[in-house]
């Protein structure tokens, strides 16, 4: 099957990285975008890059950087003389996957170029609305926030991401084992064929879609939310966006998992990916802290 072939070249991408291929394939399936953060060199944009490469469809990466312009992104409209008219030139976002590399590198400005796209799957300029391509996905890598040269997202910004993938150093024992593939020449780059077509992708989504979801899990996501909202002390730190965000990779999780229908494991081994990238404890806490303490005080129906 073309999924789990595209499951295994995940996660033989960047070794130790199996989680974050499983929340990639979770987004992809819930038409969802995915944020990808960690220190430089530990594989995000190599992960990123085999799934994108793997789609069929068009793929584009845009490297952000602190002098890129609304118009590198979404396109511009071009004068033609001999026309006597405008015409328009689409930006890399007309793509089926995108690949934001190091979002943070740019200003929230340019940032928010984004937002229409990601939540409408559409761009406006100059008052005429363009149709971005089915499936469309968002592939988002940024440094850690301390890193030089960073600029925090904006919360309407991280509230458009489905989850966030929150890559680490892997072991030692893993570090030994790239190096000795490396070596040895047992990893090399993936290679770029196309596993899943468009079309079998937006079949696939439309399979999650039918996955039903039961009055009670219904109520458990709303009651997680509810504690989550509590707990932080803000009722605008986890929005309806962010409830059916969870309620549709829960849905996806199920999927993956030949299940017809969502279960409260389903929701509680993607809340904290959904949650995290939208949680910003003013201590600057960890607030995968908060997520784990509202799933232990919830009761599961």
């Amino acid at each position: 099957m073309s999924l789990e072939a595209l499951r295994a070249r995940l996660h033989a991408t960047v070794l130790g990285s199996e989680n974050a291929a499983e929340l990639l394939l979770t987004a992809l399936l819930a038409r969802g975008h995915v944020l990808i953060e960690g220190a430089p060199g530990i594989g995000k944009t190599s992960l990123a890059s085999t799934l994108a490469k793997s789609m069929g469809g068009v793929f584009k990466r845009v490297q952000f950087t602190p002098d890129l312009l609304p118009a590198d992104l979404l396109g511009y409209s071009l004068y033609r003389m001999n026309q006597g008219d405008f015409q328009f030139i689409p930006g890399p976002v007309f793509a089926h996957c995108v690949l934001a590399d190091e979002i943070n590198r740019t200003s929230p400005r340019i940032q928010s170029a984004l937002l229409e796209c990601m939540s409408e799957q559409q761009v406006t300029l100059d008052g005429v609305t363009h149709q971005l391509p089915s499936p469309f996905l968002v592939i988002a890598t940024q440094n850690d926030v301390h890193a030089t040269g960073t600029f925090q997202l904006p919360e309407p910004q991280l509230d458009r991401f489905l989850l966030s993938i929150r890559m680490e150093l892997p072991s030692n024992e893993v570090q030994t084992a790239i190096l000795l593939g490396h070596a040895r020449g047992q990893i090399k780059s993936m290679e770029a064929d196309t596993l899943l077509s468009t079309e079998e992708i937006i079949a696939l989504q439309e399979q999650v879609d039918a996955v039903f979801l039961h009055e009670r899990v219904a109520a458990y996501i709303t009651a997680l939310a509810d504690t989550l909202r509590r707990m932080s002390g803000s009722e605008d730190c986890v929005s309806v966006r962010a409830l059916l965000n969870l309620m549709q990779a829960a849905k996806a999780k199920a999927f993956l998992e030949g299940q017809k229908e969502v279960h409260p494991d389903h929701v509680q081994a993607l809340f904290a990916a959904v949650m995290r990238h939208r949680m910003q404890p003013e201590d600057g806490s960890d607030p995968r802290l908060l997520i784990d303490a509202a799933l232990e005080q919830t009761s599961v129906p």
